[in-house]
């Protein structure tokens, strides 16, 4: 890596007692942030939409929701819809925020949102291999440890949203 001030290259160091990337000619530190991305729970009839993660993708061959990076500058809600759209096809109505994951030493913060609507006829997109309905208790492979959590959430969300209906 080279520093963002000066061009030099940087070696790694413990600032604050975290190793970080620190410039060897002018001293200056890079913080690295966390990169954001979003995830979409879509159901249909009561089953799950989820894509098989293509080759070249991390988790490859598992299934997840269908989620993607935000872009700079980027509205986070605004993502997720352009993500669903990429990576299945929907047009989706975004419900409210389920919740934020992360975990000790991952670089990727993920914000997840439950579609209210999704219109349109889904195909697989951008980094998913296939797509399919599933039950909650018929999931596939799932791709990442957060996933089921994240069916908790939205699960939660779903009883709690038949309450006030």
């Amino acid at each position: 890596m080279y520093c963002q001030q000066c061009g030099q290259p940087t070696e790694e160091r413990v600032v604050d007692g975290i190793a970080r990337p620190v410039c060897t000619a002018c001293g200056a530190v890079t913080y690295l942030d966390p990169k954001l991305a979003v995830a979409i729970v879509i159901e249909r009839d009561g089953m799950v939409l989820l894509g098989r993660r293509g080759e070249g993708t991390r988790a490859a061959g598992r299934w997840s929701f269908p989620a993607g990076f935000v872009e700079r500058g980027e509205v986070v809600e605004e993502a997720a819809i352009r993500e669903a759209r990429e990576e299945s096809g929907l047009t989706v109505t975004l419900g409210p925020l389920l919740g934020l994951y992360s975990s000790p030493g991952e670089t990727v913060v993920l914000a997840v949102y439950p579609a209210e609507r999704a219109t349109g006829e889904p195909h697989a997109g951008d980094d998913l291999a296939d797509l399919g309905w599933f039950a909650l208790e018929a999931l596939p492979e799932l791709a990442f440890p957060h996933d089921r959590r994240i069916i908790t959430a939205w699960h939660d969300w779903r009883a709690r949203r038949a309450i006030t209906a």
